[in-house]
């Protein structure tokens, strides 16, 4: 085994170590749920996010029904059915997946009992294939949990007097990614391509590229305007100034990493010299610093 190859498997271990807990799947992540709070909070227009455990679950409620986007664990299915009727009393209708991750599609065996599944044709693939975050395999979902509506570019959905527009964001966090963007409300949610105020999880393993989530990040902020209101993934309600913070991050972080290989330096060397001071503290979360500069030596 070249010095290359050992040092691209640690890479792989580390992060994989990191991230299994969280987003494993209903075995890992799905323990200790009884005391989790799922609370609502108005964001605009029809548009409201619920946070618990997990990913942030949007929501928009109108006269046509219930659309969420995400829905955590499948434990959490009554704590979310109860903040969502203190919204608004109407049915639910449709489920949009970020992704594949069981943090974000764990409640689908529940809530596609009566609602619609929407997402990327390859979220559909790996939860149908069993796949787990970075590279793990697990039980396939049941057929209820699966998406019904796939698309490979994009699609709409006309729903609470508002055009929603879904499109796929390549290449970033995994291979299945999306944005949804409620256009009369001025809403984004950006699943976990946007973890606010700390370090992304970058799957490589599952199609991440750190490359392309700097990229993906940079196209939305092209298009977004400055008074839109952005949900993340993971961590608190986000300006687009926020957005455009963390896409600086994303560019100097991957500059940084990108800089020191091409010079020769080994991944080991990289972490031991750390990310711009500036970015102290963007590893609080299950990402820490070592783990952000391994996804993206893997990226490169």
């Amino acid at each position: 085994m070249t010095p290359a190859t050992r040092r691209s498997r640690l890479a792989v271990l580390t992060v994989a170590v990191a991230a299994a807990t969280i987003l494993a799947g209903p075995a890992g992540a799905q323990r200790g749920l009884d005391d989790v709070q799922v609370t609502a909070e108005h964001v605009a227009g029809s548009v409201h996010m619920l946070t618990g455990a997990g990913g942030n679950i949007g929501v928009s409620a109108g006269d046509d029904g219930i659309l969420i986007v995400d829905d955590q664990f499948a434990p959490l299915a009554g704590k979310i059915r109860a903040a969502i009727a203190g919204i608004s009393a109407g049915d639910l209708e449709f489920v949009i997946n970020t992704h594949f991750h069981g943090d974000h599609t764990g409640g689908n065996v529940v809530f596609g009992e009566e609602a619609l599944i929407v997402a990327h044709t390859n979220v559909r693939k790996r939860l149908a294939a069993g796949d787990g975050a970075r590279g793990q395999q697990g039980e396939p979902a049941p057929k209820v949990a699966l998406p019904v509506v796939t698309y490979d570019i994009g699609v709409s959905i006309h729903f609470n007097d508002e055009q929603i527009m879904i499109g796929h964001l390549e290449g970033g966090h995994t291979d299945g990614d999306s944005f949804i963007y409620f256009m009369d409300s001025n809403v984004i949610h950006l699943g976990d391509q946007f973890f606010a105020g700390r370090f992304p999880f970058v799957d490589v393993l599952s199609g991440g590229n750190a490359v392309g989530l700097r990229d993906s990040i940079g196209g939305v902020l092209d298009r977004l305007s400055e008074d839109a209101k952005v949900i993340p993934g993971h961590g608190p309600l986000s300006t687009v100034d926020d957005l455009r913070t963390y896409h600086r991050m994303l560019t100097d972080c991957v500059a940084t990493v990108k800089a020191g290989r091409e010079a020769g330096k080994s991944l080991e060397d990289l972490q031991a010299a750390g990310l711009p001071g500036e970015w102290e503290g963007w590893g609080s979360g299950f990402i820490n610093e070592s783990v952000f500069i391994a996804s993206i030596y893997e990226s490169l």
